[in-house]
């Protein structure tokens, strides 16, 4: 392993990519604790281990602490993040799009160009809601106190929103373009390992929390690493899961000789979706939530509300309340898995070319019988791997109270750390980084990491 770090460092042109990339993610880092005009950043640190913060707590936690000090990166990576997945399923829908795609090039530039545009709006509406949040945070009333006072200079009132808007936007941009030189010039996916390092550097400080404000007993603490490593386990198999169609191509003219090609296969991910069902499930079971807390604040009491509310509580005291929210959670990451596994293969599309190119799949007639039946792989291998995912993103809620932790202690944020959407992006970011890394040594007739069993990668 040592002789391997040392082959690394010893390539000129993979030491500076590597040294690249941790001087961008660490002039992210240190962008994370900048705060925007106005903002005092002595109040907004007291909002990160405020308890009645816990659920702004858990979204910081993805921001990697950015949100809540209300810095110039408050909204990381995320916007950019979203304008792909809307372009992503807008292209599936308008066939002058999946046209221009098809273009080569020159329509990939242009389809990042809308991604771009994309990001600015969506900057542009959520940097609004921070800097509400920042305004509702920092003032009240006689009957309703505000929460922090001074958290906002008055002197910068007047102008608070549009710097705000300007300077979180600008932020985004600017963290889009690291991204973009990460990719370019370091090693690995930059967008992903801008995320895995917000996730990442918020460790240190949940498990500081942990042996020092957390009351778990040893046991306890004990039983949580063990998760943690069968977690890790687990998301690794899911990750690295791929179901084989063996294909195979008539012959071809090699010279004046006929020669039979060698067989191929056609390899589809047990979870091709990644960590796209449970984005898209959060969002929407997110939804209901949202309005019933708007209605309950400008409507008449009612303890309706809050029983309406609480069937939205995975943490609620009432056991079939909670488990309301897991059945719902479960059933949308599975559609949603079906959903987004139905926009990444096309069935009609695979079997057209493969037909076209002289491949068939062994007992299988080509046109619309390998059509049906990729269809029924998919549909076969999206099921398991649904549920899969499904167990990780529900197992944050199921530790915390399977060992009676709460969700703001460092024990909690930990289990957020090493659950669901968090523990699948880094276990992705790390199996491709450390894929492109393997490739460059193999390519200069080192041996790889794995010597016994190269690396397979994600796709």
């Amino acid at each position: 392993m040592w002789n391997t770090i040392s082959v690394i460092f010893g390539i000129p042109e993979l030491r500076n990519k590597i040294l690249f990339t941790v001087v961008m993610l660490l002039l992210f880092r240190m962008g994370t604790h900048i705060s925007i005009p106005g903002i005092n950043s002595l109040v907004a640190s007291g909002i990160t281990s405020d308890s009645s913060q816990g659920f702004l707590n858990m979204v910081d936690l993805f921001a990697g602490g950015a949100l809540l000090k209300f810095s110039i990166f408050a909204l990381g990576i995320m916007p950019y993040i979203s304008s792909s997945i809307v372009m992503q399923l807008v292209m599936v829908m308008i066939p002058q799009l999946q046209k221009l795609q098809k273009e080569g090039e020159e329509g990939r530039k242009k389809i990042m160009q809308y991604t771009k545009y994309g990001t600015l709006f969506l900057c542009g509406i959520q940097s609004l809601a921070v800097l509400y949040m920042a305004i509702n945070l920092s003032t009240g009333t006689a009957a309703n106190p505000a929460r922090y006072p001074g958290l906002i200079d008055s002197a910068m009132r007047p102008w608070f929103i549009p710097i705000g808007i300007l300077t979180i936007t600008t932020g985004t941009m600017l963290l889009m373009w690291m991204g973009e030189q990460i990719t370019e010039r370091g090693i690995g996916n930059g967008s992903s390992l801008i995320i895995f390092a917000g996730i990442i550097g918020r460790m240190p400080e949940a498990i500081v929390q942990l042996f020092t404000t957390d009351k778990s007993d040893p046991l306890a603490i004990l039983i949580l690493i063990l998760i943690f490593v069968l977690l890790i386990a687990f998301t690794v198999i899911l990750t690295q899961g791929v179901r084989k169609i063996t294909l195979q191509y008539g012959k071809q003219m090699v010279g004046r000789r006929m020669v039979q090609a060698k067989s191929q296969s056609l390899p589809f991910k047990v979870n091709g979706a990644s960590v796209m069902p449970i984005i898209f499930a959060s969002s929407l079971i997110l939804f209901p939530q949202t309005i019933v807390q708007a209605l309950s604040s400008n409507s008449a009491p009612w303890a309706g509300w809050a029983i309406i509310l609480d069937f939205f509580n995975p943490f609620s005291v009432i056991w079939y309340r909670a488990l309301f929210y897991y059945i719902v959670y479960t059933s949308l990451i599975i559609f949603f898995a079906y959903f987004y596994t139905a926009i990444l293969y096309n069935p009609q599309e695979l079997a057209e070319n493969l037909k076209k190119y002289g491949g068939f799949i062994p007992s299988i007639r080509p046109g619309n019988d390998t059509k049906v039946y990729i269809e029924k792989i998919l549909n076969r291998i999206t099921l398991p791997g649904a549920i899969f995912l499904a167990g990780l993103a529900l197992a944050p809620y199921l530790i915390i109270r399977l060992l009676n932790l709460g969700s703001n202690t460092g024990g909690g944020a930990l289990v957020y750390t090493f659950g669901g959407t968090s523990l699948l992006i880094m276990v992705g970011v790390a199996m491709d980084t450390l894929k492109q890394v393997e490739a460059q040594l193999v390519m200069r007739n080192y041996d790889p990491f794995m010597k016994k069993q190269r690396l397979r990668g994600r796709s």
